[in-house]
């Protein structure tokens, strides 16, 4: 049998790792955004100064308003982002950039024109 006080100490200690793994947090150097279809992406902190997260965060902003205590909502679907996410890893030219920020704003004002 264990003794009590190993046994109060054991679960202290797995409450305590437990905790520190919450789903809700991010790890040091990212940050957390969800698409429209509800996918939760890790970002890298160093995304902050691209032109396109700086291009989806306005148009986040314009869309749902500045989150108070709710999560960042990305105006595209996973699908988008896993592009994103893969275009800014292979580090591509800066014209493909531009072609990308157009191609965005195209593509998500065209989807807005049909809501209602």
């Amino acid at each position: 049998m264990i003794n009590p006080k190993r046994f109060i100490e054991m679960t202290t200690k797995l409450h305590k790792a437990n905790s520190s793994k919450r789903t809700g947090s991010s790890m040091k150097g990212y940050f957390v955004v969800y698409t429209t279809d509800r996918k939760r992406f890790v970002i890298p902190l160093e995304y902050l100064n691209n032109k396109i997260f700086k291009e989806l965060f306005r148009m986040s902003e314009e869309e749902f308003g500045l989150p108070r205590n709710g999560p960042i909502i990305m105006p595209c679907d996973a699908v988008f982002m896993e592009y994103i996410v893969s275009f800014l890893q292979r580090k591509t030219s800066d014209d493909l950039e531009k072609a990308l920020l157009i191609s965005m704003n195209n593509d998500i004002q065209r989807s807005t024109a049909y809501l209602p």
